[in-house]
């Protein structure tokens, strides 16, 4: 099921970012842009925990949308590290590709929750 995958792929990804983030601060002493990774990054995985004990179809698909908000934030501080030399070419390959994967599961995830909803509705 998808929502187990996206589970284990958000927590995953979340304790990569915590280790970003921690050596960011240890190493690097950048405070600002790696907070907003952290918040940003370990997101994600809280809103797909919370999506699991929602009142309705419409709540699940709320917080799976979320989800992808920060996804997609948590690409941009990615981008924006690495870019300003924060975060080394290892890193970033070894974190945005996860990023992308988990966006790309989201967007299905929503659109297709979405598309099951209006159905309902035409019904």
């Amino acid at each position: 099921m998808k929502d187990n995958v996206i589970t284990e792929k958000s927590k995953s990804f979340s304790l990569k970012i915590i280790n970003i983030y921690k050596s960011l601060c240890e190493d690097k002493r950048e405070f600002v842009l790696s907070k907003q990774l952290l918040r940003s990054g370990t997101s994600i995985g809280a809103n797909i925990t919370e999506s699991n004990y929602a009142q309705s179809e419409a709540d699940f698909l709320s917080k799976m949308h979320i989800s992808l908000k920060e996804a997609a934030e948590t690409s941009y501080w990615l981008d924006l590290l690495y870019q300003s030399n924060y975060i080394d070419k290892k890193d970033y390959d070894s974190l945005y590709p996860d990023c992308i994967e988990i966006i790309k599961i989201l967007t299905s995830i929503t659109k297709s929750l979405k598309d099951k909803l209006q159905q309902s509705k035409n019904k």
